[in-house]
């Protein structure tokens, strides 16, 4: 930062500009100490967090042989895309690598479908609880988080039964359904959030403009909220795209089997198949790493922006 000062000089009486350096703080003992340990947590949890996803691409181009010796390289001796070829587009006689391509359009159609599902509901839900005022409105907020409170394993037994009344076990439709309903919760919370903090003057002009409150909420408050939308939207793909525990009592074959459990598949009664497991991880992180990438911008914004009120 630097201090802008004019001071007159020479026989014209022309001004120049002179800049100041401002003082910076004298570097100490302490200071240095505290940014090398700020460095060095920065980096412990870097290699906390890559070191697992480097060794899961290591092994899915790795071979088996590679795999099995001790100690552990980094470095394979053999590299080979096979696998990749092998599960996404080799021979249909292969059963395990069909399942595993019938998941991953399975996944994509589920977790799409309970995103547009969360999204839409939630966001209606979350500008009534941020906007009306009506009785009940805030032990009901809080009854839709206490639902995301109960393990899973204690739904999973008279969720099974619903599904099975209403035939539709082994069906996406019923994975569906199971998950916008803990999905459409972190959908409200979240966005009541960030609607509280868009200005309430905005509503008004809308209002005063002539829109109703859908109008209000579509032509001014969704546009103003996108990074918000977008940073939930997200989350609830991950929540979607992820969850194993409903997909695996719910379904049974390839028609509606998730990416979870396709890689559940590779696991045996006698053995691990480690190489096509550490490659169907690499591919079931694609989609995910790809979306976030694509809205990076749009879901810092929106992150940073819901965490801070007014």
């Amino acid at each position: 930062m630097t201090i802008d000062r004019t001071t007159i000089s020479g026989t014209d009486g022309r001004a120049h500009a002179s800049r100041v350096p401002a003082r910076r703080k004298p570097i100490t003992p302490g200071r240095v100490a505290r940014a090398m340990f700020l460095y060095a947590g920065m980096v412990i949890a870097l290699v906390v967090v890559v070191a697992p996803f480097s060794w899961l691409v290591i092994s899915s181009v790795a071979d088996k042989a590679d795999l099995l010796t001790k100690p552990l390289e980094w470095i394979p001796a053999h590299i080979s895309f096979g696998r990749f070829v092998d599960l996404t587009v080799g021979s249909s006689a292969d059963e395990t690598a069909q399942g595993f391509r019938a998941a991953i359009m399975n996944s994509m159609l589920i977790a799409s479908a309970t995103t547009a599902v969360g999204m839409v509901v939630g966001t209606l839900a979350a500008y009534a609880f941020a906007r009306l005022r009506f009785p009940g409105r805030s032990w009901m907020i809080l009854a839709f988080m206490a639902t995301t409170m109960l393990p899973p394993i204690a739904l999973i037994l008279p969720l099974f039964q619903i599904m099975k009344a209403l035939g539709l076990t082994d069906t996406p439709l019923a994975l569906i359904i199971i998950y916008s309903s803990f999905v459409t919760p972190y959908v409200v919370w979240l966005m009541r959030g960030y609607i509280e903090t868009i200005p309430r003057e905005l509503d008004d002009a809308g209002r005063v403009d002539g829109c109703s409150r859908l109008g209000v909420l579509w032509r001014v408050i969704i546009p103003v909220a996108t990074p918000g939308l977008l940073s939930t939207a997200l989350l609830a793909f991950l929540l979607a795209w992820d969850e194993f525990l409903y997909a695996l009592v719910i379904t049974q074959s390839n028609a509606s089997k998730t990416l979870p459990v396709a890689l559940n598949d590779f696991i045996g009664r006698y053995g691990v198949d480690f190489g096509r497991l550490a490659t169907g991880g690499v591919i079931a992180a694609i989609p995910p790493v790809l979306i976030a990438f694509a809205f990076q911008r749009h879901i810092v914004a929106g992150l940073t922006a819901g965490s801070v009120k007014g």
